[in-house]
């Protein structure tokens, strides 16, 4: 007899980026999004997408991480970016205008707190063909946020949680291929977001600003979107002692699907997955080495990033769509994970982190 699909929490996804700036319609099937981008060459994933709200009900994709994301660069920083804090500000707010119209049209539901995730869980019990999806709102990259007053009211706004790095350097930390720490403003930011119980994502933070940021954070931390480091050689995964440091928090750590972190030596535009036989077995590998570091399988999610930037042309050759991610819970099994192991991964581990942040 067939299986059920499993309940599934993505801890991270760019859907507001995906809509504002790759002008994606994610009401439309993913094919439909991939034949509306039939030879456009300005993004690198034209026409390779894998994510549309249809896709993720169709994979049962119920709750998600959902971000607002927006750089602000300064004169010189080679990244692309916006060239003020004020401008990155107000674009997060156009992406969050976007979440507001999806709400409006019944295709998400936002989830604040205890009473609400509850009653998002229960409706998606026995799930009616077009439920809303439920999203935790995240901030990737903190440098919109223009004074630390913008953070509370973003948190009025249903901001939940802040990873307050991305790439390069920041106003309040250093992020992948950039060095050094926190700072006093990152400091301040951390003492804000413990005032208001937002969560701690550490994902990006180079290992100088990961540091400081433990030192100084008695928050709520998880990871919303990381690899191990020791499986892919790159200061973008986390080290053995990050991921142990990480497990004694009580955090939970996110498996992204982008192929340079998953494996070692990707080049992009070069690799394929089908020439690197890249499939969802990497995933499980990275999930496998947090188990055995943690000693159970209570601190690793998923966290897949697709459509992050890239598409089906970086990520494992078995996932068309998110719909495939129903593929993992049979992987895991034939490597002796438990259902309630397979459980914990697809979704329990982020819920019972909720729970406990928010009670």
């Amino acid at each position: 007899m067939k299986k059920e699909p499993y309940f599934l929490f993505d801890a991270h996804l760019d859907l507001a980026m995906n809509a504002m700036e790759w002008n994606r319609d994610l009401t439309w099937p993913v094919a439909d999004i991939r034949q509306s981008e039939k030879g456009m060459r300005d993004k690198p994933d034209r026409g390779h997408n894998t994510v549309s709200f249809p896709a993720m009900r169709e994979g049962r994709v119920g709750l998600c991480v959902a971000t607002q994301i927006a750089r602000y660069v300064k004169k010189g920083n080679p990244l692309p970016g916006w060239h003020s804090p004020q401008q990155a500000w107000a674009m997060t707010q156009a992406q969050l205008a976007w979440y507001r119209s999806m709400e409006e049209a019944g295709q998400l539901t936002p989830v604040v707190d205890i009473e609400s995730l509850n009653a998002h869980l229960k409706r998606w019990e026995n799930p009616a063909p077009d439920e809303p999806i439920g999203y935790i709102l995240s901030l990737e990259g903190a440098d919109s946020m223009v004074t630390l007053d913008h953070v509370e009211r973003a948190w009025e706004m249903g901001l939940r949680a802040i990873g307050p790095a991305h790439y390069g350097p920041g106003t309040y930390a250093q992020g992948t291929d950039a060095t050094g720490g926190i700072g006093e403003k990152g400091r301040a930011l951390l003492r804000k977001m413990e005032e208001l119980n937002i969560i701690l994502d550490a994902t990006h933070l180079c290992d100088d600003s990961f540091r400081e940021a433990m030192d100084h954070f008695n928050g709520p931390v998880w990871a919303s979107h990381s690899n191990c480091r020791s499986l892919v050689p790159h200061h973008r995964q986390f080290s053995d002692e990050q991921l142990r440091e990480l497990i004694g928090r009580g955090a939970v750590i996110g498996m992204p699907l982008d192929a340079w972190m998953m494996e070692p030596g990707w080049e992009r535009g070069v690799s394929t997955p089908e020439n690197t036989g890249l499939t969802l077995e990497v995933m499980a590998d990275h999930i496998d080495h947090i188990c055995q570091l943690a000693g159970n399988a209570t601190h690793v999610g998923l966290g897949t990033d697709l459509d992050g930037g890239f598409g089906k042309e970086q990520c494992p050759a078995d996932i068309d769509t998110i719909a495939d991610l129903q593929k993992l819970p049979a992987l895991l099994e034939k490597r002796g994970y438990s259902e309630t192991d397979i459980k914990n991964i697809l979704h329990q581990n982020w819920i019972g982190f909720l729970r406990k942040a928010w009670g």
